[in-house]
């Protein structure tokens, strides 16, 4: 007989060095091994299963003795979590069971206790606030038939029942019936069920729905699957099977989200490469689930795999979520998958991915927060803050098909370890934070009054993508705050003197004591451009076997030399005859190249001059650049028209007015942001194409720069330019680098706790028991006093139980006995 689990008393997670290991190893055998929980109600359908050719014997008796040896105590069967309360699944699962044992005439205790469990918690069942398993309402009405047709006699009111078989009748007019097929019986129509069978023999890869089709005489050769299944798992079935593939793309996708992905790097290869063979021959296990397909599609998508969308195609219409399980269970998680894989085109005319983009955009969230603007620290903070543990799961954690599904991801493992990184991660931070301050001081940047330095908010950029080493975090940081400062005297702080001075400067480099310095301010901006780029440069030499600071010195210069023709116009009034006229000087002047090309030389292998001089390295920064220049540019456009600059959305605006003679600037100007916004998208296609793909010169870590790149500034400029927003950028720079995260860490078997209980019981040892045992008093006293709050500071806390022990009497009648006064 089983019993209920009662949760365990809190206690914290270890963080020594053993316990990581510990719970490393467990997430890594669950990546290899996927352990799929049994489901009861499954299970009893498969147990009803007949010896083929004679209705007397059953084809699993495995699965009969899995049911007598799992009954819990109070009568049930079902799932077993902590602190769950009685529900409609709990009533199923024992139906199901109760009525696959009277099937065969076995388990008579069983079946009488299992009958009254049901009987005390039959309004279970008829409370339609409670939250049901997917046709419920069909299989469970469809198994209350099947009792009393075997003579069961359910201790419920025959109105009760009546009630239940009402509600199968409103469900059946919108129910996937061939999902809940096994609780129609006669009324369904098997021949159409049998339109659903997988190559492997099941209906769905439910073993219910295919017990159900074996037992009506319609599919023989779906025994084939269950006597494989049951093979497999001993007697019990799970909810669904197979579902390797999904099980484990989940544990990759949740790994990434929490940010702890790297320590299981092997695992996840291994589960990829496996993924892309399933995906290139088609298999129905990948192919035909909505969920598992889209999900498939963007991991091996984002992880280099040379995939096309074709095996999308089958999604294109709505009709094939509306028509499908996924439409009936209303399953807004596939809807997500659908949304979020659109959003990975790597061509603009890949019609599969924009068509399914379409319709699945009704996804609220992943229209907010669309893949290509996601930073990936921010995002995994918050899924740290949001992930359930198995405390908290519960019946509403675990996932409601037909039965109860608890899950395969280690929840507890995988947050106690994603809690530890974030935390180490941010100790990190906090220490390159105060190096980069130091830094700003040291090139006397901070004397210059005009100057945003923000070294939080630069220094974010580069920690919320995770950038794999400090000295790329720091090249990358100190770039940002340089090209920030530098646009900043472009745009106004600077004389015309002063500008062409630093140009020129930066165009000699070496050579700059030939020239002189027109102003302190010049000498300070170059000197700290000048160094910091000797300093990056010598830093890599280790890594790339030279010295490679002359093309951090070109970035520079075409940077500058961008930002002083911009200047020159707005000094000159001049506006360019042509959009194309203003984008040759305005990409360059966006300043991407400082920041990537000293990045760059600490992500990866060893860049070659060939790499930094190919037709595919400049067209990446050329798109890089493009994509900052348009997103700000629709962002700030109003501003610098006002200010007198040129911008890319005016110069759209005036050609499609004409030049003013043609329709309002309102309209021409609206026209002219779509126009921009097509041509962003097309930038960002193409920037993902190269990014993604097998084959260039330039070695994917360095590739992958880029579109990080775009992702930073798709997140800074998706709304405004949060650039300039105090409220904006900050709040976000200090979620990742500063603010504790907001979670309570589950219990743990290994803490603490369990290490003093360990010490306290064992055999050996120089301290004695009963001094040992002192310890563990004390572990009770504290764990007494401090379990809902701090019992020492309340009045009503712990003086009421010192009272009940010391002062107050027994509050007890004694029974008569022979031995009294009487």
């Amino acid at each position: 007989m089983l019993r209920r689990t009662i949760p365990r008393s809190f206690t914290s997670w270890d963080n020594t060095k053993a316990h990581k290991n510990e719970l490393h190893d467990k997430i890594r055998k669950q990546l290899r091994d996927v352990q799929l929980p049994p489901s009861s109600y499954d299970t009893a359908w498969v147990a009803m299963v007949p010896v083929q050719g004679s209705h007397q014997t059953p084809r699993f008796p495995q699965s009969i003795e899995w049911i007598l040896q799992n009954q819990y105590d109070d009568g049930s069967w079902g799932t077993n979590l902590p602190g769950l309360v009685v529900n409609k699944d709990i009533l199923l699962c024992t139906l199901a069971c109760v009525v696959a044992l009277k099937r065969w005439n076995t388990g008579r205790h069983h079946i009488s206790r299992g009958l009254n469990f049901i009987g005390r918690n039959f309004s279970v069942a008829m409370d339609e606030q409670i939250v049901a398993p997917v046709g419920f309402n069909i299989t469970f009405s469809g198994l209350l038939s099947l009792a009393t047709g075997m003579g069961l006699e359910l201790p419920v009111m025959q109105t009760d029942i009546d009630g239940i078989i009402h509600f199968r009748k409103i469900e059946l007019e919108r129910a996937f019936m061939a999902y809940v097929s096994e609780g129609l019986g006669n009324l369904q129509d098997w021949n159409q069920v049998m339109a659903y069978q997988r190559k492997n023999g099941s209906i769905f890869n439910s073993p219910s729905a295919t017990a159900a089709t074996i037992i009506h005489g319609h599919n023989y050769s779906g025994l084939a699957y269950l006597d494989f299944v049951t093979s497999k798992f001993g007697g019990p079935v799970p909810v669904m099977y197979p579902q390797n593939a999904y099980s484990q793309l989940c544990m990759v996708d949740t790994l990434e989200r929490m940010g702890i992905s790297k320590s299981f790097a092997c695992e996840i290869s291994d589960i990829l490469d496996m993924t892309y063979r399933l995906w290139m021959h088609n298999e129905e296990e990948l192919m035909l689930d909505m969920r598992t397909c889209a999900m498939a599609f963007r991991l091996l998508r984002m992880h280099g795999y040379d995939i096309t969308s074709d095996g999308m195609a089958q999604f294109v219409e709505q009709s094939s979520f509306d028509d499908s399980i996924h439409g009936y269970l209303n399953d807004t998680k596939a809807l997500l998958e659908l949304y979020k894989s659109s959003q990975l085109r790597c061509l603009e005319d890949d019609l599969i991915l924009e068509e399914i983009g379409s319709w699945s955009a009704r996804v609220e969230y992943a229209l907010k927060c669309p893949v290509y603007a996601i930073l990936e620290r921010l995002e995994q903070k918050r899924n740290i803050e949001q992930f359930k543990t198995k405390e908290q799961l519960k019946i509403e954690g675990f996932k409601l098909l037909k039965s109860g599904y608890r899950g395969v991801i280690p929840n507890d493992e995988i947050l106690a370890l994603a809690v530890d990184e974030f935390h180490s991660s941010q100790s990190v931070y906090q220490q390159e934070l105060q190096d980069l301050n130091s830094w700003v001081a040291q090139t006397r940047l901070d004397e210059l009054k005009f100057a945003r330095l923000m070294p939080s908010i630069t220094y974010f950029s580069a920690a919320a993508i995770l950038l794999p080493s400090e000295s790329a975090r720091i090249a990358w940081t100190q770039n940002c705050i340089l090209t920030t400062t530098v646009d900043d005297f472009f745009d106004g702080e600077g004389s015309k003197e002063e500008m062409e001075n630093l140009v020129k400067l930066i165009e000699k480099w070496d050579g700059h004591g030939e020239i002189g310095f027109s102003s302190e301010c010049v000498e300070i901006l170059f000197y700290a451009v000048y160094n910091t780029s000797k300093q990056i440069a010598e830093k890599a030499v280790p890594l790339q076997k030279r010295n490679v600071v002359d093309h951090i010195a070109e970035s520079w210069w075409f940077t500058v030399r961008g930002m002083l023709t911009e200047a020159e116009w707005r000094m000159d009034k001049y506006v360019p005859t042509t959009v194309e006229e203003y984008m040759l000087a305005a990409v360059d002047s966006f300043a991407v190249g400082p920041i990537i090309t000293s990045a760059a030389l600490f992500v990866g292998p060893e860049l070659s001059e060939e790499v930094f001089r190919s037709e595919e390295y400049i067209h990446l920064m050329n798109l890089a650049n493009t994509i900052g220049r348009l997103l700000n540019d629709m962002q700030t456009y109003e501003k610098e028209i006002k200010m007198g600059k040129v911008n890319s959305v005016m110069l759209h605006a005036l050609s499609h007015s004409g030049g003013g003679g043609r329709g309002s600037p309102e309209a021409s100007m609206e026209e002219a942001k779509r126009e921009m916004r097509r041509i962003l998208q097309g930038c960002r296609f193409e920037l993902l194409r190269l990014v993604t793909r097998d084959a260039g010169v330039v070695p994917p870590p360095c590739r992958k720069l880029f579109w990080l790149m775009s992702k930073v500034l798709h997140f800074v400029y998706m709304e405004k330019d949060r650039y300039f927003t105090a409220e904006g950028m900050m709040a976000s720079a200090n979620a990742v680098i500063l603010d504790p995260l907001q979670v309570t860490l589950p219990p743990s078997d290994s803490g603490t706790l369990c290490d003093l209980l360990r010490l306290v019981t064992r055999d050996g040892g120089v301290v004695p028991p009963p001094c040992r045992k002192l310890f563990w008093f004390m572990s009770k006293v504290l764990h007494f006093v401090y379990m809902e709050k701090d019992g020492y500071f309340t009045a009503n806390g712990i003086m009421a139980s010192a009272n009940a022990v010391i002062l107050d009497p027994l509050q007890v009648t004694l029974l008569p006995s022979g031995l009294g006064t009487l």
